[in-house]
């Protein structure tokens, strides 16, 4: 009855099916790899909130190099901690991130080295500010840092990608991304692998500055891929073996139906004397 599934046109059918579930399948498993991920960030986001601030040396490894070199990025664990560290503000040569937006507007965020005792340098995010008036890219008018040692606590962010070059208008470095080991180059210290998103500091912080938004990271879509992917999996085997069902029915005359009978077109029969 199913004989047929081996000619060679139902062997190719068969076995483009299996390939194109296989793919299927390793989508589906791509993109649960990257929910597991994204599911991992989130909860050390929310960790870093709850926890008690720890000494900057437990997340950050110390830069080794001369002046305008970083040092080595944290761990994967270590991304989001919640540290401390204490220095001096050089706002002589703060960076101005454009094109940043917060509650859909959009302005800079400003980050600010912090030199330690050993001479290395933090930069850190003191938050977002609008732009001054006459546009987007306007630079702000920024509010002094405080002067003398300074104590912050913040959350280590890992550098950004394709942060692009790095600018000086009026003064300021510009860059679009916080691409610590581009900034690093235009520094006369060296600096640390990652930057500190602050959330508090002693003295207090301007309050012209407002906190950057921390966004999760929508692990849920990655979830419906994931059946999504797999469900197309299933489908196209099942597909295949319902038309070859429907075939092997086919080719046995089952469930067909003979055409009705056309009385009219029989002989008429004969009466017998």
């Amino acid at each position: 009855m199913y004989r047929f599934l081996l000619s060679p046109r139902w062997l190719g059918a068969l076995a483009l099916t299996l390939v194109a579930a296989a793919v299927m399948v390793f989508l589906g498993n791509w993109q649960l790899d990257r929910y597991r991920g994204r599911t991992e960030v989130n909860e050390r986001i929310d960790a870093g909130q709850r926890m008690a601030p720890a000494p900057l040396a437990n997340a950050l490894r110390a830069p080794a190099g001369g002046p305008g070199t970083v040092g080595p990025a944290p761990a994967k664990d270590k991304v989001w901690t919640r540290v401390t560290a204490t220095g001096r503000y050089d706002p002589t040569n703060t960076v101005l991130v454009r094109g940043r937006t917060v509650d859909s507007r959009v302005g800079f965020e400003v980050l600010t080295p912090l030199v330690l005792a050993d001479g290395t340098a933090l930069l850190v995010d003191q938050g977002w500010i609008p732009p001054a008036p006459g546009g987007a890219t306007a630079q702000p008018q920024l509010p002094a840092v405080p002067t003398g040692d300074v104590t912050v606590v913040g959350r280590v962010h890992e550098t950004e990608s394709g942060a692009g070059a790095v600018a000086r208008r009026d003064g300021r470095l510009e860059i679009r991304r916080i691409g610590v080991s581009r900034l690093a180059g235009e520094l006369p210290y060296p600096v640390y692998g990652a930057y500190l998103l602050l959330d508090e500091q002693t003295p207090a912080a301007d309050p012209a500055f407002r906190a950057v938004p921390v966004g999760h990271a929508n692990n849920w879509q990655n979830f419906g891929y994931v059946v999504q992917w797999w469900l197309f999996a299933v489908m196209s085997l099942f597909g295949y073996g319902w038309v070859a069902r429907r075939e092997a029915r086919r080719a046995a005359g089952i469930g067909t139906t003979k055409g009705p009978l056309d009385r009219a077109a029989e002989p008429t029969p004969i009466a017998s004397a």
